[in-house]
């Protein structure tokens, strides 16, 4: 979700990523990406590094600069057991720190499904889930995978794979065949030196003042920065969607429920006409994770649907039209009650944020 999305109660919500991957695959080389090309987003790492000297913890906080974040003894880089997590969340999740997004880099012998479960069960009303993101050797992956067998699991909970090293290997299809075999629906990403675009993984903060909310300009703005890195942006797929007529809450759900293999997030307001005729519907859907925030319509905002989808080898025809196909007809459903259940049903309610 962008920096300007917003929880239960109203307050902007920070996305929360878990970064994993086995022993040596490129985690802190992605992290550290991250943090030199954030954009001017300022992230928040903690780094879950189980050992007597907390290597990847150092090599974190040597690249954060302007971005460190006191912390009492520390910067916003935090080495810690799990069991600390929230504690350390609390801290970076506080408006003074002004944090865009927190990465909590999970140790290559952790069992990310325990700090994902750790996040979503938090209490933190603004923190939001931003997906379990996994990293995979090109080079070493066959070998990894047969003395690790659990990778198969990790790779099957993860939303977004990153198959990182392929300069490393004569061919990095069957690798990649491979991995997109053993996911749910994840996306699959190669690259090189842990380059993935941040934009991916979270909405970078405009160097200057956006006109909308869902601008996605700085994907394919032209520049030296750009020009250096030009294969970052052709690893996935973007749509923007816009409706002025309200979409209907079943079929909506109804796509969303069948959203294919590779699309990975999904973000905007949605306009549900009638059903909901005070709120419009923040929506934010990372792999298979999806939430809705209602919350009123500002003051003088025109009354529309804006979404933007993100993902990997998408048929962006076929989904705009599964979108334009959830676009009301225009009759009256005002006293159909049932019509929003599918919606209410990925509500956070405040009262219950680990639901």
């Amino acid at each position: 979700m962008s920096e300007r999305s917003s929880g239960p109660g109203g307050g902007r919500q920070i996305p929360v990523v878990v970064l994993a991957g086995f022993l040596g695959s490129g985690k802190t080389t992605l992290l550290n990406h991250l943090l030199h090309r954030s954009g001017g987003s300022r992230i928040g790492a903690v780094v879950n590094d189980f050992g007597a000297v907390e290597i990847d913890a150092m090599a974190v906080a040597g690249a954060l600069g302007d971005s460190t974040v006191s912390l009492g003894n520390g910067c916003l880089c935090c080495a810690v057991d799990a069991s600390e997590l929230d504690e350390y969340l609390e801290r970076l999740a506080r408006p003074s720190a002004g944090i865009d997004v927190i990465v909590i880099e999970a140790s290559g012998l952790a069992e990310p499904q325990e700090l994902v479960r750790m996040v979503l069960a938090s209490e933190l009303p603004n923190i939001v889930y931003g997906g379990l993101v996994e990293v995979v050797d090109a080079a070493e992956f066959d070998e990894t995978r047969a003395a690790h067998p659990g990778i198969d699991r990790h790779l099957a909970l993860a939303d977004l794979v990153v198959v990182n090293k392929t300069d490393r290997v004569d061919d990095p299809e069957p690798v990649l065949k491979t991995v997109g075999d053993l996911v749910d629906r994840a996306a699959v990403v190669p690259a090189t030196h842990g380059r993935v675009d941040p934009e991916f993984l979270f909405d970078c903060r405009p160097g200057e003042e956006r006109v909308g909310q869902l601008s996605f300009d700085d994907l394919h703005r032209d520049g030296e920065e750009h020009e250096a890195h030009p294969h970052l942006h052709a690893g996935y797929d973007t749509l923007s969607f816009v409706s002025e007529r309200p979409l209907d809450p079943r079929r909506l759900i109804a796509f969303l429920d069948s959203r294919p293999a590779g699309l990975y997030r999904i973000k905007g307001y949605v306009d549900f006409g009638p059903y909901d005729v005070r709120n419009r519907y923040a929506v934010h859907a990372v792999g298979r994770f999806l939430r809705f925030y209602p919350e009123p319509w500002p003051a003088g905002a025109g009354r529309e649907t804006q979404l933007v989808l993100i993902g990997t080898g998408l048929d962006t025809v076929a989904l705009r039209a599964g979108l334009e196909g959830c676009v009301s007809d225009g009759a009256p459903h005002t006293d159909d009650e049932a019509g929003m259940w599918g919606v209410l049903r990925y509500v956070q309610e405040a009262e219950d944020p680990a639901a």
